[in-house]
């Protein structure tokens, strides 16, 4: 029961005449100007009126007043009534039918108050009776708070986005002090006296729950929302953490000290110090204080996204075409930095060899990134795990499966650098993609993973289905090529069965001797380039083997070089014999496609280097030139994309023809190149060496009968 100690008593006279003005002006306030369709209205009206009076008992009467206590006990009823029509603003009055005998027990308690207090009248001659109802009292009271904290939870808990809006103020009004009163209740009955403290601020506390209880029931509130930061969140649910532990270590002792002699006295000193220990060894802990935080950012608080809208904004990006024309790859990280606001991304795709190259970049033409961005290393991890590295936590040297070795120097060394978010397709790394630091810089959360693994999921399939699709429209346009290199070889045929036939006669019928000879230098010779040019048209799809023996690549470089004479100045570094296993016909046909592409590339005058290396297995003959180079963007998408040409009616595969020879050699075509200063193409071949100590014969086919036919009809 609630009474003004002696204690403080300044502090008790200002608390409650706070409480009597507050309520008395909400009363006001709320019949002139609150919301007349409110159905907690008159609830609230009452409520009002009783805290009204109950601070002004308070205030006058003497602090064991039978009138105060009658006042507080028609305060309680009148609260619970607000409560009660609470739940009819959401219209669920009718519905939670379980909820009305919650609150028809909680009336019967607090009714049992008033039975408590005749008692206590009649039996003022009894100090044993007056301390028993007075237990009893505090013990009703705490049920009495407990309830309708239950209720209050279940109300906000249970009820619609646009009703809780409308309960949220009320609800943090009423919550506040039957917390209070719960915390108060909770003390006096374990220290067997009231804390004046506590006592004197109960009006303060009141006063608050009626400001609260006001500003409700305005209309225009119920669209603001109060929220504390979560530094003041986490920091309060400490305090919480640490009083209930304080309280559970009071209810123990009191409760062994029960035991009485130094039995009791020795389990009060065990469990304080098992108490203690546990303390020291939780609080302390880093990953048990990460875990609480958590879970207590997983349910006390609305989530960061708002979900609905950054899907809508997510697939609004990827099917968007700006009007810079921006490629989906580009699109794609920008869609998955759009939900982190980061202001730049990029692309990075693995290769035939599981290495992570750079495939496009929004908004971060700044960063450099090698030609190989990581090792194949890094991706079988991220494939493995799942899992999205923050890049600030490698550097404080965190790791989590050993990628910390693996993690790319560039990247740790990029300070703009903020996260790695592997793409995932059917357990499948199909990319990666690396965002950059956000202007408020913070750090990655449990929601930034879960929403940023889910986003990584659905453009890794996204990616995946534009391959296949690009992969059937190759294969289409591969089928219509050889159809047209079919008609193109009929054609040729026919032509050169011409001029075949056209010699022949020549060399009967021509009567001009000089003529005759002349005619049949011509003739040969065009036919002679005819059937070259069909033998090299069959060999477009046929899948026909390559005639590969031993041969010289400084013999080779030569020949090229001899090509271009008079044309655009080609040079060659000549070193020792490198000799390797390859076609001839072939692999000059791609070094001059390479030659052709690098003189395109470079200025007039400026000369094309030929050079000539080996080591233990391969040989090498390297194209460099000082052109206008090519971005890591085109290398990895448009360099050897057949039917991708930037020539006026160029077929587009002369890259992709060279480097598909060269490996059908048994070799590799690789390529380097800078913005600015050059490129440098580097075909490497298998030495004769190399073969043998494979204890496998250096493959040698023979071309087929049909070409051997045609070259012998040539000659």
């Amino acid at each position: 029961m609630a009474e003004i100690t002696s204690l403080g008593p300044v502090l008790a006279w200002i608390c409650y005449l706070a409480g009597a003005i507050a309520s008395a002006g909400a009363l006001v306030w709320i019949a002139q100007f609150g919301d007349p369709n409110r159905p907690d209205r008159k609830a609230v009206l009452a409520a009002l009126a009783t805290c009204v009076v109950w601070c002004s008992l308070s205030l006058a009467a003497e602090p064991a007043s039978v009138a105060v206590a009658i006042a507080e006990t028609a305060r309680n009823l009148a609260l619970l009534a607000v409560i009660f029509q609470l739940f009819a603003a959401d219209g669920r009055d009718e519905s939670l039918k379980p909820t009305r005998p919650v609150i028809v027990i909680l009336v019967m308690v607090q009714l049992l108050q008033l039975l408590l207090i005749v008692v206590e009248v009649q039996a003022s001659a009894f100090p044993e009776v007056i301390q028993l109802t007075t237990e009893i009292s505090g013990f009703f009271s705490m049920m009495v708070a407990i309830g309708a904290l239950v209720l209050l939870h279940n109300l906000y808990a249970g009820a619609a986005s646009a009703s809780r809006r409308i309960i949220l103020w009320s609800g943090v009004g009423l919550g506040a002090f039957f917390a209070y009163d719960l915390n108060l209740h909770t003390l006096a009955y374990l220290g067997q006296e009231n804390p004046p403290i506590l006592v004197s601020l109960h009006g303060l506390v009141a006063a608050v729950m009626a400001v609260m209880i006001a500003f409700a029931a305005n209309a225009s509130s119920a669209g603001l929302e109060f929220k504390p930061s979560r530094a003041v969140t986490f920091q309060t649910l400490s305090l919480l953490v640490i009083g209930s532990y304080l309280i559970v270590m009071v209810i123990v002792t009191r409760s062994l000290a029960l035991l009485g002699g130094d039995v009791g006295r020795a389990s009060q000193i065990a469990f304080l110090v098992f108490a203690i220990a546990v303390a020291a060894i939780w609080l302390p802990s880093h990953r048990i204080r990460r875990s609480v935080r958590v879970m207590a950012a997983k349910h006390l608080f609305q989530h960061r996204y708002d979900y609905r809208e950054e899907w809508l904004r997510f697939t609004r990006t990827i099917g968007h075409v700006s009007n810079n024309r921006s490629s989906f790859q580009e699109r794609a990280v920008k869609a998955l930095a759009d939900i982190t606001e980061s202001p730049a991304g990029l692309l990075l795709m693995p290769n035939e060899e599981a290495q992570l190259e750079l495939n496009a970049r929004w908004s971060w033409p700044t960063l450099d990134v090698p030609a190989l961005a990581s090792d194949h290393v890094l991706p079988s991890l991220l494939e493995q795990h799942n899992h999205i590295l923050a890049l600030d936590e490698a550097r404080a040297g965190i790791e989590y499966f050993g990628e910390l070795a693996h993690i790319p120097q560039w990247l740790i060394e990029a300070e703009d650098a903020w996260a790695l978010v592997p793409l995932i397709h059917f357990d499948r790394l199909v990319g990666v993609i690396v965002l950059a630091r956000p202007p408020i810089e913070r750090r990655l959360d449990w929601e930034d993973f879960d929403l940023l693994r889910v986003g990584g999921q659905q453009l890794a399939s996204y990616l995946a289905e534009q391959a296949g699709q690009q992969a059937l429209m190759d294969a289409s346009r591969f089928d219509e090529f050889n159809r047209r290199m079919a008609f193109v070889m009929h054609d040729i045929k026919n032509i050169a069965s011409q001029l075949s036939l056209l010699s022949r006669n020549a060399q009967k019928h021509a009567d001009n001797p000089d003529f005759r000879a002349d005619m049949l230098v011509t003739l040969r010779n065009s036919s002679d380039k005819l059937n070259i040019l069909l033998d090299r048209l069959g060999r477009y799809g046929s899948g026909q083997a390559q005639e590969v023996r031993e041969l010289d690549l400084n013999d080779l470089a030569v020949k090229v070089r001899d090509r271009f004479k008079g044309v655009h100045p080609v040079s060659f570094s000549r070193t020792e014999p490198v000799r390797v296993l390859g076609d001839a016909e072939a692999l000059e046909q791609a070094l001059i496609h390479l030659v052709q592409n690098a003189v395109d590339a470079s200025e007039s005058g400026a000369e094309v280097i030929l050079t000539t290396s080996r080591d233990a297995f391969t040989g090498s003959i390297d194209v460099i030139d000082t052109g206008s180079g090519m971005t890591p963007e085109f290398v990895r998408t448009g360099l050897f994309k057949p039917f991708v040409s930037s020539k006026q009616g160029g077929f587009g595969i002369g890259a992709f023809e060279a480097r598909e020879m060269i490996k059908g050699m048994g070799g590799r075509l690789t390529v380097e190149s800078r913005e600015g200063l050059g490129t440098r193409f580097s075909a490497s071949l298998p030495v004769p060496e190399a073969a043998r100590l494979r204890g496998a014969n250096a493959p040698a086919h023979t071309i087929s009968d049909e070409q051997t036919q045609s070259k012998e009809e040539a000659a």
